[in-house]
């Protein structure tokens, strides 16, 4: 029951927001008249005071409010309380202490579980134009051209969001907010984020089967074709309805199914149980090919942990569905953060995972069973990190104080398998150097592997070291919603996603687009200019922007460092304004991708394409020169049958 105070207070916010939500222009953010009436004011503005109760008001028989005191407000006596001061000094010992156990452990059985050759052949690639493609590759290759395009839709509506934080009425004068306001702009840059790193996955997953198992089965060109229609379907209607939403355009009886938009879930329920059955789909047509090499082979070898960690993705994706929306908002954002948190970083992780090391398998640049420890390896670290570390996205629920203690533990420990794969990455290269200086014939995928060492690095930086910064308690409760989450969510995403879903593509689209059109300095350009764009987003802006904001909010509280007063004032409005041109440089990385896009549709369409076949060469993208260990015993022979003049160490060789 609200006190005489607390209904006082609601009565003027009711008068606030009727000024501010009911206006007939864009100056909020919104589309004009955002609120149509005073039913869904008095439902909006009950819900806003709901949340200002439980932040406030002590749980009973507890000293602290139904959020753990969060947010920071020294009006209510809101202040951060011991669980999270104590643990985040515990936290600090476990990734010290981790890290030091781990490299250890690397230390002690390096050879058995990072990457190394064993035994490796002298091999040469087979050179692009020599390979065929399978109908489900080709078709793979349109869903890669797509998701292209889809990621220049996505930085266009990222740079507009940006914008609007520094000129909320419109694009450099223009009234943007009439079509696209920030509410909108924001959902969609959110969505495409998502939709275009997890289509090339789909598309990753449909390429490499037919190289694994050498051969594909009929009609799955065509049913790979259907896929990326009902992909196309979801992403331009998903958009299209949250637009309608926005609007008001949706009926109140549909709005159950038709508007649900949970943050990062944005998409309508209908597109989310679409998008759910697409992913099945897609998973279907990966058994449809490798069933073959399936049968008879252990559960434990690499065709079938593809198919594992490739199921996982439908699977936990469609968790989100348990939050409807009439679901009670405290039940809804459990299940949400399964999605947001535990789907992103634990099961995509681990299919990026499985997904690099049979790319290398495919190569001949290592050992099936090498990939196989590696998988395992880190299967087990995603799942003691990522798993347990879900509950760093609730520290803020107020109880039981164990889940913060876990939560804040094991989120340290995430950046512990980051930390040892940017390792492993540097082994990787490693190894190529040494490998590819016997062969013969040019590697044909430089920048694909360059973007996964991009991949490397960003995986420590973005999601390891950005995310640890936020991650912590203390931190969190002052900084949640900064622009040091921005810059953890910019880093990780874009650098570890959006660069893997590029390599991806990269590596697909070599075989198809013929070599003398194939835009090798275009991609060079791309590579950097997309992670130089990155850094100085991050370092330019987004970061020195989030440290002030949580200086703004130790020190004077949560709101002060929020409000537009301070993100528009002198040096928070120059911080901001220096993210442009990292922006701009960012932008133009993307065009040699278009290009790409662009030279992958005229080689699916055009009559002088590359003909599909339906059956591989073994191995389909190398051939053996010959047997490392016969080529070391050939050149040990060769040397011992030297003259005696040229060899002065032959006796001691000998002996």
């Amino acid at each position: 029951t609200w006190s005489a105070g607390e209904t006082k207070g609601y009565q003027l916010m009711l008068k606030h927001y009727r000024e501010t939500l009911m206006k007939g222009d864009t100056s909020q953010g919104l589309f004009p008249d955002a609120i149509k009436n005073d039913e869904e004011l008095h439902d909006l503005v009950a819900f806003f005071g709901w949340t200002a109760w439980a932040s406030a008001a002590d749980r009973p028989d507890q000293p602290y409010s139904y959020t753990n005191n969060w947010p920071s407000e020294p009006n209510v006596d809101n202040k951060p309380t011991a669980d999270l001061m104590v643990w985040s000094a515990l936290s600090l010992i476990a990734l010290i202490g981790g890290t030091g156990l781990m490299f250890a452990i690397y230390g002690r059985w390096s050879r058995a579980i990072g990457w190394h050759a064993e035994e490796a052949p002298v091999l040469d690639f087979r050179q692009p134009d020599e390979v065929r493609l399978t109908p489900s590759q080709k078709a793979a290759c349109l869903l890669f051209a797509t998701i292209l395009v889809l990621f220049l839709l996505q930085a266009l509506v990222g740079a507009l969001t940006e914008h609007y934080r520094e000129e909320l009425t419109g694009f450099f004068g223009i009234d943007m907010g009439q079509l696209l306001p920030y509410t909108v702009s924001r959902t969609w840059h959110l969505q495409l984020s998502l939709f275009w790193t997890a289509g090339a996955f789909l598309a990753g997953g449909i390429f490499i089967a037919p190289l694994i198992t050498r051969r594909e089965p009929k009609k799955q060109g065509l049913l790979t074709y259907v896929l990326i229609g009902a992909v196309v379907f979801v992403v331009l209607g998903s958009l299209l309805n949250e637009w309608f939403s926005q609007k008001g355009l949706i009926p109140k009886e549909l709005t159950g199914f038709f508007s649900q938009q949970w943050e990062f879930l944005d998409l309508p329920r209908f597109f989310q149980i679409l998008l759910t059955a697409g992913m099945f789909i897609w998973i279907v047509i990966v058994w449809r090919t490798l069933s073959s090499r399936l049968k008879g082979s252990k559960k434990t070898s690499l065709p079938w942990l593809f198919l594992f960690s490739g199921l996982a993705i439908p699977m936990f994706y469609a968790v989100g569905l348990l939050a409807g929306q009439r679901t009670h908002v405290t039940v809804a954002e459990f299940w949400r953060f399964w999605v947001v948190h535990l789907w992103v970083e634990d099961f995509l992780e681990l299919f990026t995972t499985v997904m690099v090391a049979y790319i290398f398998v495919l190569l001949g640049v290592v050992r099936e069973r090498i990939a196989i420890s590696i998988i395992m390896m880190d299967a087990v670290l995603y799942s003691v990190g990522g798993v347990i570390g879900t509950l760093h996205h609730t520290y803020f629920v107020g109880t039981p104080s164990e889940q913060m203690a876990f939560g804040a533990f094991f989120s340290a420990a995430e950046v512990i398998p980051l930390t040892f794969l940017t390792v492993e990455a540097w082994g990787f290269m490693q190894l190529g150097a040494r490998q590819y200086s016997n062969r013969t014939k040019p590697f044909p995928h430089r920048w694909a592997v360059m973007f996964l060492i991009a991949v490397g690095f960003w995986n420590f930086l973005g999601a390891g070291v950005f995310g640890f910064l936020i991650n912590l308690p203390i931190v969190s409760y002052f900084e949640i919603g900064t622009a040091l989450t921005a810059n953890h969510a910019h880093a990780s995403m874009m650098g570890v996603y959006g660069m893997l879903a590029i390599a991806f593509a990269v590596f697909g689209l070599r075989y198809l687009i013929p070599e003398d059109k194939w835009p090798e300095k275009g991609l060079k350009f791309s590579f950097w200019t997309l992670n130089i764009g990155l850094l100085w987003m991050s370092f330019i802006s987004l970061l020195p922007l989030g440290i002030a904001q949580l200086y703004k909010s130790v020190g004077e509280g949560y709101y002060e460092a929020r409000s537009f007063a301070f993100i528009h004032d002198g040096a928070s409005a120059v911080m901001g304004w220096m993210r442009m041109p990292g922006d701009v440089i960012f932008l133009v990385g993307i065009i040699p991708l278009i290009k790409l896009a662009l030279l992958a549709l005229q080689a699916i369409f055009s009559k002088k394409g590359k003909e599909t076949v339906l059956e591989l060469p073994e191995p389909p993208l190398y051939e053996v020169v010959e047997d490392a260990r016969i080529a070391e015993f050939a050149g040990a022979k060769a040397a011992e049958e030297l003259p005696e003049q040229t060899s002065p160490y032959r006796s001691d060789r000998r002996g």
